[in-house]
């Protein structure tokens, strides 16, 4: 018995691992696909993308371990199937529920450390990942100034060069305009050639320029705007230093991120929703003080009496009918400003109270999202390992239809039944196990029929459940005529 128990491991651990990584390859290229844009042509170093796909393949385990546990156990027993293993295995009294007893054992430990994983390892994942990611899109492109186009990544420089050897240094036809006094074009650098050349740190760029013109216009003169002064200085040689910096990778505080709900284990998430609901809660109850004080007095127009907004003056009466029909339209356009005013502070603050309500729901929503991960691994193997032994089919082909189709079932309903919860039409509670709760009457039915031996996929099996089906309608139509 132990072993067919290591030759069943074997055969399953394999296609775990393989079906595993080649998930997380197809998630992490989605990735590169949709970010691209955000990575190229900034001159990053080869380890910072590696770095950076190593952070993002371990965000992407979520998605890729529970397609990987379905698959690989689909794959295991149709293959098995296929080559009438489990046929030799029942005919010496090894029934399909102890065949899978190791394997069960195994999708619960991997359950228990798929929860590890989310709790412990998942939130420093994201946390170095979205700090990493949030350096690289705000680094600026690499500093490559084209022949004939003003370049303006350079802050406080519009710089432009006519003509670039082929060594990247000389220049010539060189026009530089300043502007640090946030004037406009009112400085203005040429010379007919020159050098351009980094420093050996890379923080700088030096502009050796020959043979020259320094134009400045005179704005703080008077009458400057007809006259148009400016001064004009010539120069043999002339340097020019600009800073680098923002070209550079600059690594931001890990603490900006860090309270990020996606950054956080259970504990932590459960002390911010009782931060979030305390602050939100006082909030709600000093809107209502202030409701109460401040929007209980209203202008009203009635068909006799007016009431101002003055506590003091609600008993005084105002005879409309005695009224000019100038005050009654001034009257009628205060009293409209008045209720359009109340009613924006009102919308404000009920808009303000939804949203962080919502934000609360995202922590409440992270917290489910750890166990729902764990659950969903063990469903999808009851699904994955029967259905195999059905179909009685391995490799790569129909296996891989049938689980995507499961996992896209899975994905939608998740993702579907998150947006209810955010929107608060679904509580936390009923929302995040909806997935769940909708897989596991499939993985129950299919193994009972595993174990029973049910032809479920069996072409003849289904051709006569039609024919029985279509036989007892045209009995039911005899009938009734």
């Amino acid at each position: 018995m132990k072993k067919i128990y290591v030759l069943i491991l074997k055969s399953y651990l394999g296609p775990l691992v393989m079906t595993f990584f080649i998930a997380l390859f197809i998630i992490v290229m989605q990735f590169l696909w949709r970010y691209v844009d955000d990575l190229v042509g900034k001159g990053l170093e080869w380890y910072l993308i590696a770095e950076l796909l190593f952070y993002a393949s371990a965000t992407f385990v979520p998605l890729a371990l529970p397609l990987a546990i379905l698959l690989a156990s689909l794959m295991t027993f149709g293959n098995m199937g296929e080559h009438y293993e489990l046929v030799s295995m029942k005919a010496a009294g090894i029934s399909l529920q102890k065949a899978m007893k190791p394997l069960v054992i195994l999708s619960i430990l991997i359950s228990l450390l798929a929860f590890y994983f989310s709790n412990n390892i998942l939130p420093i994942a994201n946390l170095k990942f979205q700090s990493l990611y949030y350096d690289i899109r705000e680094k600026k492109l690499t500093f490559n100034i084209k022949e004939g186009i003003f370049y303006a990544d350079m802050d406080n420089y519009v710089i432009r060069i006519g003509k670039k050897d082929n060594d990247d240094i000389h220049i010539s036809d060189v026009m530089i305009y300043n502007h640090s006094d946030q004037l406009g074009n009112i400085e203005v650098t040429i010379a007919k050639t020159g050098k351009m050349e980094t420093t050996p740190d890379g923080r700088y760029m030096i502009f050796t320029l020959y043979d020259g013109y320094n134009y400045k216009e005179k704005i703080d003169e008077q009458g400057h705007r007809d006259t148009r002064p400016f001064e004009r200085s010539s120069f043999d040689e002339e340097n020019k230093k600009f800073d680098l910096g923002n070209f550079q990778m600059n690594h931001s505080d890990e603490d900006l991120f860090r309270k990020h709900y996606m950054m956080l284990d259970i504990k932590q998430l459960e002390f911010s929703i009782d931060s979030l609901s305390l602050i939100k809660n006082a909030r709600a109850e000093e809107f209502a003080i202030g409701r109460q004080n401040n929007f209980q007095f209203y202008n009203k127009i009635d068909s006799g009496a007016f009431v101002s907004n003055d506590p003091n003056s609600i008993d005084t009466g105002i005879d409309l009918s005695s009224m000019s029909a100038y005050n009654k339209r001034d009257l009628l356009e205060k009293s409209l400003n008045s209720t359009l005013g109340i009613s924006s502070t009102l919308n404000y603050e009920v808009d303000e109270l939804k949203r962080q309500q919502e934000y609360i729901t995202k922590y409440i929503i992270t917290i489910y999202e750890k166990f729902t991960l764990s659950f969903a691994c063990l469903i999808l193997f009851f699904i994955g390992a029967p259905l195999g032994a059905i179909i009685r089919k391995g490799g790569l082909g129909l296996p891989v239809v049938i689980s995507v189709i499961f996992f896209i079932i899975f994905h939608i309903s998740t993702i579907t039944s998150k947006k209810y919860v955010l929107a608060g039409v679904l509580s936390p509670e009923i929302g995040m196990w909806i997935a769940s709760a909708v897989l596991l009457p499939i993985g129950i039915f299919l193994t009972y029929k595993a174990t029973a031996d049910a032809p479920l996929l069996d072409a003849d099996a289904w051709r006569k459940a039609i024919r029985m089906g279509i036989n007892f309608f045209s009995k039911a139509d005899k009938t009734s005529a």
